[in-house]
């Protein structure tokens, strides 16, 4: 978490903000995605292709259709490993083989899918880890909370989670003074968008609120790729 394995100095004009899910739940993909494009925003999907169709205890999770739906309206789809496996207990090998077949999975869906990001399942890496992702990925997100401002680890981008039993109003506020204080890039992340959310998940009214603050501080939201971007100009 600490060590840097690859050092990045921000440069962008304005704070940003990134709204980020993880695991493809079908709410996530269609309420989620829906509360963004209202706002104008784009968000980024962290898929892990093994999932793609099936249902957990928390959640159904979004078929092909939906995957394929959030990409050609603009979304960001971004790498999760294949299995949804820790990238911490995977060693160089195993984890090249699982960015492979998710990569692989996504292309034979549509070839125009280019996984330029990455996310820890369950917010776990390592240094070892993060050294060979530098070479697939543009940013890996973790869930240490904080935001990126000044001098940051691409490969370790710190979060805020979107989460209902974990944020409320006031601290998505926070979180924004936060991020216009230090001119810093604010990622969210989540992952189900529901009345009545899993212990990991939001409700709509949380997500709006936080499309919402952005809006009215005119900070722009933006996916993943477009705010590293933002940040290198």
């Amino acid at each position: 978490m600490h060590l840097h394995a690859n050092s990045f100095r921000m440069r962008n004009a304005t704070p940003m903000v990134s709204f980020t899910f993880d695991d493809l739940p079908k709410s996530a993909a269609t309420t989620g995605a829906d509360l963004l494009e209202t706002h104008g925003a784009r968000g980024t999907f962290y898929v892990s292709g093994g999932l793609i169709g099936g249902e957990t205890r928390e959640w159904p999770t979004g078929d092909a259709d939906d995957l394929l739906s959030l990409h050609r309206r603009g979304h960001e789809i971004g790498c999760h490993t294949f299995s949804h496996r820790r990238a911490s207990e995977l060693d160089v090998a195993a984890l090249a083989n699982e960015i492979m077949r998710n990569r692989g999975y996504l292309r034979a869906l549509d070839a125009s899918i280019e996984t330029e990001t990455f996310a820890y399942p369950y917010g776990l890496g390592s240094f070892a880890r993060k050294n060979q992702l530098k070479d697939q990925f543009q940013t890996c997100r973790s869930i240490v909370p904080g935001i990126n401002s000044g001098e940051i680890d691409l490969q370790f981008l710190r979060a805020v989670p979107l989460i209902d039993g974990q944020m409320d109003r006031a601290g998505i506020e926070r979180a924004f003074d936060d991020a216009e204080t230090n001119n810093g890039w604010l990622i969210f992340y989540g992952h189900d968008v529901a009345e009545r959310p899993s212990p990991w998940g939001c409700s709509p009214a949380l997500l709006n609120h936080a499309l919402e603050a952005a809006a009215r501080r005119k900070i722009p939201a933006l996916t993943m790729a477009e705010a590293l971007r933002c940040a290198r100009a």
